[in-house]
């Protein structure tokens, strides 16, 4: 199956998780067509001084993989730096947030799992 650049549904998520500014979403993959795997498959764009709030996940894990900006995480309460090519998991019962600490829009793909025997 092909997903066409033109054809992935966009989304704008404002003060997502309570964080700051309004994170938008290319869904290159939706919820429907992942056969019960997970509910998030998307590039996430976050602008300068914007974020995710800290929020913990249940009955699903997220990944990060950063393709550009910075982000600063935080992981269950210790906070890091990540640049272009890093990445972050977030397991079942786990912690994180993100923020734009930099100059340019974060942009990163974002993949939310479930955990075993969820989607079945």
């Amino acid at each position: 199956m092909i997903h066409k650049a033109q054809e992935q549904r966009r989304s704008l998520e404002p003060q997502l998780k309570g964080g700051n500014d309004t994170v938008r979403l290319v869904h290159f993959l939706e919820e429907a067509q992942a056969y019960g795997a997970g509910r998030l498959f998307a590039i996430s764009i976050i602008p300068p001084g914007g974020s995710i709030g800290y929020h913990t996940h249940t009955g699903d894990f997220e990944i990060y993989y950063i393709l550009k900006g910075t982000a600063k995480v935080v992981d269950n309460g210790v906070e890091d730096i990540l640049y272009p090519g890093d990445s972050m998991t977030c397991r079942e019962g786990d912690s994180h947030s993100i923020e734009n600490n930099g100059e340019c829009d974060l942009e990163y793909v974002a993949i939310i799992l479930y955990t075993e025997g969820k989607g079945e």
